[in-house]
């Protein structure tokens, strides 16, 4: 029996409507992610938020307010899973959508941030980027870094899903990739540890954030060169 043509242009139009709306989404959600900051930065620096940053209080309400931040990123992160699991068919696109979402959403925010209170200034001024499970800190360049790169991912892998040339990853493959991932987070750990010290700036290691991201970027044109021919999967 004679296979239909795949209709490449009717699922390129489909597919570009469902990202342009997890775009929108993403906007909308760092927008919200920027707001509650703002407030967070009027309630625990209203002096200002400036590195090295002053200890945070022991009282019971700060400990309070820093629990509930954690249970907000918590709810943050399962939104950001759910989203991606509702707009994606299979592992692969639901794995881009949730790149998309990530990196708009964290690009977004910063976008936010600045309409919002002028900050940051530079993308070289410093921030606090995770507290789970402890405090991540780094360069605002570094994490806007990592969210092009899951973008670039994502649209590649979603383009290619349309083409009917889905990208094959193995298993090994996808340990290289968390490899990489526990690399760039290590290095955000371990600068947050030292973000009440003077000298702050020198415990971010570019080169190690670099090694992460090189491995990662490697791992992904590997495998697109090992699925230039492969066949659309589930």
């Amino acid at each position: 029996m004679q296979q239909e043509p795949l209709d490449t242009k009717g699922l390129f139009r489909a597919a570009l409507k469902r990202f342009c709306i997890v775009v929108v989404f993403s906007i909308a959600f760092g927008y919200i992610e920027a707001a509650v900051v703002v407030y967070l930065r009027a309630i625990f620096y209203p002096d200002g938020f400036t590195f090295p940053l002053a200890e945070f209080g022991t009282g019971a309400l700060w400990k309070r307010l820093l629990l509930t931040e954690v249970g907000r990123e918590t709810a943050s992160m399962v939104l950001i899973f759910a989203a991606a699991w509702l707009f994606g068919r299979s592992f692969r696109q639901r794995f881009a959508y949730f790149s998309t979402i990530f990196a708009v959403w964290d690009i977004f925010y910063y976008i936010w941030l600045k309409v919002l209170i002028d900050w940051p200034g530079s993308l070289m001024d410093w921030d606090i980027l995770f507290l789970i499970p402890m405090v991540w800190a780094a360069p605002v360049s570094a994490p806007v870094l990592v969210s092009l790169t899951l973008l670039a991912f994502a649209v590649i892998i979603l383009y290619r899903d349309c083409c009917g040339r889905a990208i094959k990853v193995t298993p090994l493959d996808w340990l290289g990739f968390a490899v990489s991932g526990i690399v760039v987070v290590g290095s955000f750990c371990y600068a947050g540890l030292y973000i009440a010290q003077p000298d702050f700036r020198f415990f971010f290691y570019w080169p190690i954030f670099g090694l992460g991201e090189a491995l990662a970027i490697g791992l992904f044109v590997r495998c697109l060169w090992k699925s230039k021919s492969a066949n659309p999967d589930s």
